[in-house]
């Protein structure tokens, strides 16, 4: 944490806190509502003065900031919104203490317009944060999927039965597109012509043509497969290997 909250604020916090409420359960109430750190409001002694209180509970969170910045912040922006000192004119001599009980949080609120930006880093960094969160799940799960593709992959890369290799070929790409969002399309025919399968990357359509082979493609295959570029106006990619699909832009 690189900044803290300022001196004076703390104590324009502390003087707000314990007039805007004159009696200590009604102050009680705000502050558990303003808090959520169960164990800062079990440190408070509610049978002591008012002021004391109030002193506890500020110092505690200043002298803590690290880890209660948050806290603190909350606390200053729920005072600076009291508007209604109605509850302080009811008692004796009520205008008097609204009065000072006003002057209190408007000072507060001159202090709080200097930690507004602070207020906004912290938002952000708790939005940092999810979207970190967020972003690690996510790879977690795609981290996830891929083994499992590996893993079907590394059996059939040992299968003796190459008719279910090959379609089960074509399921394992697929899966694998649509884990990295490649928008995939099962196997077709187009023109006649069996297609393995298809993907589509930032606005462009690939075809795909894939197959198990031991041996190196023959210039006889690859003529076929131009064949089939030049009539598709796309991008094919050819993949031949008994253990790994390494594609090769043509």
């Amino acid at each position: 944490m690189s900044r803290r909250i300022a001196p004076a604020a703390i104590q324009a916090l502390k003087e707000a806190l314990t007039l805007i409420y004159w009696y200590k359960g009604d102050l009680r109430s705000f502050v558990s509502q303003c808090l959520s750190a169960p164990d800062v409001l079990a440190r408070l002694d509610w049978q002591g003065y008012k002021r004391d209180v109030v002193g506890t509970l500020v110092d505690y969170l200043a002298t803590n900031e690290e880890l209660y910045q948050k806290e603190l912040i909350g606390l200053m922006s729920a005072v600076c919104q009291v508007e209604d000192f109605s509850h302080l004119r009811r008692l004796e001599d009520g205008n008097d203490k609204a009065k000072k009980a006003r002057a209190a949080v408007n000072a507060l609120r001159v202090h709080m317009t200097g930690h507004q930006d602070l207020q906004s880093d912290k938002k952000e960094v708790e939005t940092r944060r999810r979207e970190a969160r967020s972003r690690a799940v996510q790879a977690s799960a795609v981290r996830q999927k891929l083994e499992e593709i590996k893993v079907t992959y590394s059996d059939l890369a040992v299968s003796t039965n190459p008719q279910r290799r090959g379609f089960l070929l074509e399921k394992v790409l697929t899966r694998l597109f649509d884990v990295v969002d490649l928008d995939p399309k099962a196997s077709f025919r187009i023109d006649g012509e069996q297609i393995d399968g298809a993907f589509s990357f930032e606005g462009t359509d690939y075809l795909l043509e894939a197959k198990w082979q031991k041996d190196p493609v023959s210039a006889t295959a690859l003529d076929s497969l131009a064949g089939k570029i030049r009539r598709s106006s796309t991008i094919l990619w050819v993949s031949s290997c008994p253990s790994t699909v390494t594609p090769t832009t043509r």
